[in-house]
């Protein structure tokens, strides 16, 4: 999927595959029905040597709730009042620690998804019942590439709270998953009417990313056209919708206008969101065919 027919992540709280095999503990041997013979030796601890409470399951697990190492300068404070509250109801150290957890997550979302996704995983081993905790993970997990995770643990906090911002960003998974039909059945939901008006361009790109990834390029079209292309706003999310409709534009075979509309994105592009001013140079200097 192009890095720009995507959602922007809120980055606030933080930005999949479900069912991650784990191995199996060890077995600790049978015993032998001769008391004293037959039996494994033990430690001192009166431990088999061959069962470990370190076995790779509990060692994963282990290293899942322990997160990534802490920079000592994060202590949880940063993180915005209302999510702070969120975390009143854990106890006071326990609190800190997902709250620190959180922190570190939304200083590495874009930089190094991957780790920060490792930190909101910590933060849910430990406070899996706050909803901030579930949309940090899931937002983690969609800027990691973890589509199936993120859609679940979007789903979870949208039952958790009643809130409907993420739902472009669960369509995205859907898309990202190879189920574009269940994209535009969330991009038809009654709740996206509700949405302000840059989630809901957002709703939109996915929705004509989806209807392309479907073969139905003019119903594309048309989902951006019924869009406000033609905003006087500089606002990222009209550089998003302009840069879609002129990717769909050539997609299409209409290379003028959509020569046309990526001159219209970089013109107000003015912090490099697309990359509009290099596809601009490439149809400018190639011949069409």
């Amino acid at each position: 999927m192009a890095e720009q027919d995507k959602p922007r992540r809120a980055r606030e709280t933080g930005g999949a595959r479900d069912g991650r095999a784990r191995p199996s503990r060890q077995s600790s041997g049978g015993r032998s029905e001769s008391r004293g013979r037959g039996r494994t030796p033990r430690t001192s601890a009166g431990r088999s040597p061959e069962r470990s409470d370190r076995s790779p399951a509990r060692t994963a697990e282990q290293a899942r709730y322990d997160g990534p190492p802490l920079d000592e300068s994060i202590t949880g404070s940063e993180l915005s009042r209302e999510i702070r509250q969120q975390l009143r109801g854990l106890p006071e150290k326990l609190a800190a620690r997902v709250a620190r957890h959180l922190v570190a997550a939304g200083r590495l979302i874009d930089d190094d998804p991957v780790t920060a996704y490792q930190h909101t995983l910590a933060a849910r081993a430990r406070a899996a019942r706050i909803a901030v905790v579930r949309e940090a993970c899931g937002e983690a997990a969609y800027a990691a590439g973890e589509y199936a995770e993120a859609l679940a643990e979007l789903r979870a906090a949208r039952r958790m709270t009643g809130r409907q911002e993420h739902l472009p960003v669960m369509a995205d998974c859907e898309r990202a998953l190879g189920r574009p039909e269940r994209a535009l059945a969330l991009a038809q939901d009654p709740a996206v009417a509700s949405l302000d008006e840059a989630t809901r361009a957002e709703m939109t790109i996915v929705e004509a990313g989806a209807r392309r990834d479907l073969g139905q390029t003019d119903g594309a079209l048309r989902t951006l056209e019924a869009a406000p292309l033609r905003s006087a706003s500089r606002a990222e999310w009209v550089v998003r919708l302009r840069y879609a409709y002129a990717d769909t534009l050539l997609a299409a075979g209409r290379r003028a206008d959509a020569l046309e509309w990526f001159h219209r994105t970089a013109g107000i592009d003015g912090e490099g969101v697309t990359d509009a001013t290099e596809r601009i140079a490439e149809l400018e200097t190639t011949v069409p065919e």
